[in-house]
């Protein structure tokens, strides 16, 4: 599941990456800049459709594990429904409140401009990503894993057909990357919502009592997931404000080793996703003692993944730095991700897996409570302090080193949760 998962989550990721490289041979740093800031408010949605989706999940899953696929057919199509309606008010928030998230960021003169640019255009394209997401996450709690996957693999061959034409041949730029993600996501909306349609059982007739009869344990679970989501580019975005007075080459810096966290660790950021379903098929199976296992098998396997993905990081890292002309501070940020940096992400891997468990036996909540102090109190002072002692660097290893406390925090929560849940008869 994390396998087939990583690779779909990582076609979500190679398509900002991919924008960011064909960006960043245009060899200005405004645009690379615009790009760093864009991606710190596109996150925001992006959450948002992530929060949704595990609640559309961990519901549609629950119903799997009974064995009840009426139900499951009914919470799929309700789901979708609701996460398409839900995610076009939201993106329609972002939208109007653009030039003040920019400028709340640090973006000022030509850099501010071209961000509310790209970002008007792009996020009319979000609403699309969302049921792309959402299906998606369907498709894992069928146990349709290869499917899941295929529908940001063509998304990410979506854009990387189009990157090159509208940006460096038609010359769009900015304009050219945002149509290219426009494209590449009705790509992945097709690709998630076809098989729902051929494979599962179709979807069930829609109606008001379907819907609202849908809409207290969707967000029951969904509600505080989509908190626990929103904390992450919470986080970026103060980040993204310090790494800001340092000028726009340390923000392109920040930006592309942003684009090449999630593509580096794609497993560990599907790990969590994939988990949920196991979790929820087992609860509903009354099999406690292979949530214990999943467990412990998710927590040995991040630590692999990260050893092996930060080995590779370090070795590729002036290839790297070279496929986006990095040059400078730019350059040096880069390095700095790619070095020892890069292992620390093994504590955010740890609060990814709790989050999961926590989403999925019913202490939703606590994931939030979680999440927030670590983008917040396990950012903000560290970064601070960071940037005071080791300037932009700084800020990058303080907000690495903030994850380490929150990241052990959140796994002793958790196993107590699975311990509440247990019966006396597993424990």
């Amino acid at each position: 599941m994390s396998l087939t998962a990583s690779v779909g989550l990582m076609a979500i990721f190679i398509v900002d990456l991919i924008n960011m490289v064909y960006i960043g041979w245009l060899k200005d740093p405004v645009l690379t800049a615009a790009v760093g800031y864009a991606g710190a408010v596109m996150f925001f949605v992006t959450a948002f459709g992530i929060g949704l989706s595990i609640g559309v999940s961990a519901l549609v899953a629950q119903a799997v594990g009974a064995r009840d696929a009426g139900l499951a057919k009914e919470r799929a199509t309700a789901g979708l429904v609701l996460s398409l309606i839900f995610g076009t008010a939201f993106s329609l928030l972002i939208l109007i409140l653009l030039p003040q998230i920019v400028a709340a960021l640090g973006a000022t003169g030509a850099t501010a401009d071209e961000t509310v640019h790209f970002l008007r255009l792009y996020t009319l394209s979000q609403p699309i990503l969302i049921l792309g997401i959402v299906g998606s996450a369907i498709l894992r709690a069928f146990g349709e894993a290869r499917r899941a996957m295929m529908v940001t693999v063509w998304g990410a061959v979506v854009l990387a057909v189009l990157d090159p034409i509208l940006i460096l041949w038609a010359g769009l730029d900015l304009t050219g990357a945002a149509l290219a993600g426009a494209g590449s996501r009705l790509a992945m909306a097709a690709m998630a919502l076809w098989p729902v349609w051929r494979r599962i059982g179709g979807f069930a007739p829609l109606g008001g009592t379907m819907l609202r009869s849908m809409l207290a344990p969707l967000f029951g679970i969904s509600g505080p997931a989509i908190l626990t989501q929103l904390a992450t580019p919470v986080g970026q975005a103060l980040v993204t404000r310090l790494v800001a007075g340092f000028g726009e080459a340390a923000v392109a810096g920040m930006a592309i080793a942003g684009r090449l966290t999630p593509v580096a660790f794609a497993m560990i950021f599907a790990l969590s996703g994939a988990l949920g379903p196991i979790i929820g098929q087992n609860l509903g199976a009354g099999r406690m003692d292979r949530v214990r296992q999943s467990f412990g098998q998710a927590i040995l396997f991040t630590g692999m993944v990260i050893l092996t993905a930060s080995a590779l990081l370090f070795l590729l890292r002036a290839p790297l730095a070279d496929l986006f002309h990095a040059e400078g501070l730019t350059r040096d940020l880069i390095f700095l991700f790619c070095g020892p940096l890069s292992l620390l992400f093994f504590f955010n891997g740890l609060i990814f897996v709790a989050n999961a468990v926590c989403n999925n036996l019913g202490a939703a909540f606590q994931s939030t409570l979680i999440n927030w102090a670590r983008h917040t109190l396990g950012t903000l002072p560290f970064a601070l302090l960071g940037a005071q002692w080791w300037g932009a660097q700084g800020v990058l290893i303080g907000q690495a080193f903030g994850g380490v406390l929150f990241g052990l925090l959140a796994t002793w929560l958790a196993w107590r949760v699975i311990l509440r849940r247990t019966t006396p008869a597993a424990a």
